[in-house]
């Protein structure tokens, strides 16, 4: 990762309150609320085609966890859906991964911040498929990690903030550091959750199961390839997944925005191998993701 140019240093502009700005003077305070008590929510959102996918539902979304969260973003969600697409003008590409970030500042430095500014800025910047191509179509390894996704009388699990994030990037590592792409995670219960910063979905006999999202995001890629299924007419079933049940599934594959759609071959010691379920959604969502924009004005206006 020594190559990798960092974020701070990157050439170009992106939207920080309600004006374009150079990238690498989208500064904020080191005593800003947001990164020492956790009041920060987020989207990660993908332009394909010159299309952002799921732009509305992505807006939304954002809007909800900064409710939860108790913060009230100064911008209509149509002023934020045109600033995201003005944050992308400077890459000079029709793809780009695209990040909306809402966060406490640093007029307040304790628990209570009522009375600190709500900022809001957003990021774009060319992003290819989070794990490695020759790696993703054979499956990628997780492992399972020891941190659970907690209940949701705990922690506000339907925000998308950055505080619950904390544990996702623990697992991960450790992950990594055993050769592994990724973890998948166990909620409070002890039931299968999610990996990461992905939703997971199985194969058994022909019908595609997915764990019931109560304690962690409601994915806008999990709906859509349910969605995708569902027109195949493939069967869909959400039900709480138990430790037990994992040896008996055929396929695994995650689903996410920076994902996508990734086959799994492994998950600790249980085996799995990418077939036909799993590379059908996978190429409808990668249809689905890249349909001209003029199609999907189409079917919004039918």
């Amino acid at each position: 990762m020594a190559d990798v140019l960092p974020f701070d240093q990157r050439d170009g502009s992106l939207w920080f309150d309600g004006h374009l700005v150079p990238w690498k003077q989208a500064n904020i305070h080191v005593l800003t609320h947001g990164l020492h008590y956790g009041s920060c929510v987020f989207e990660g959102e993908r332009m394909y085609n010159g299309r952002i996918y799921k732009l509305e539902e992505h807006t939304q979304r954002l809007f909800d966890s900064a409710r939860l969260m108790g913060m009230t973003i100064p911008y209509t969600p149509a002023e934020i859906e045109k600033a995201s697409y003005k944050a992308t003008e400077s890459l000079g590409s029709p793809d780009a991964y695209v990040r909306p970030v809402v966060w406490r500042g640093s007029e307040m430095m304790a628990v209570a911040a009522q009375h600190s500014k709500i900022h809001v800025a957003i990021a774009a910047w060319a992003w290819p498929s989070m794990f490695d191509p020759a790696e993703k179509l054979k499956g990628i390894r997780l492992d399972i990690s020891t941190w659970r996704r907690p209940a949701p009388d705990t922690a506000p699990t339907q925000a998308k903030a950055a505080g619950l994030y904390m544990i996702c990037t623990l697992s991960k590592h450790a992950a990594e550091a055993k050769g592994y792409a990724d973890a998948m995670m166990f909620d409070y219960r002890g039931y299968v959750a999610e990996a990461t910063g992905a939703n997971i979905f199985f194969v058994k006999d022909g019908k595609l199961v997915t764990p019931i999202a109560d304690c962690f995001l409601n994915g806008i890629t999990r709906k859509s390839v349910i969605e995708l299924a569902k027109a195949r007419q493939i069967p869909v079933e959400e039900k709480r997944i138990e430790a037990s049940e994992l040896p008996g599934f055929e396929e695994c594959f995650l689903a996410g925005t920076g994902a996508e759609v990734t086959p799994v071959s492994e998950i600790g010691s249980y085996k799995y191998k990418p077939a036909r379920i799993t590379e059908t959604l996978m190429n409808d969502y990668a249809d689905d993701v890249r349909r001209p924009v003029s199609v999907v004005k189409l079917a919004k206006a039918g």
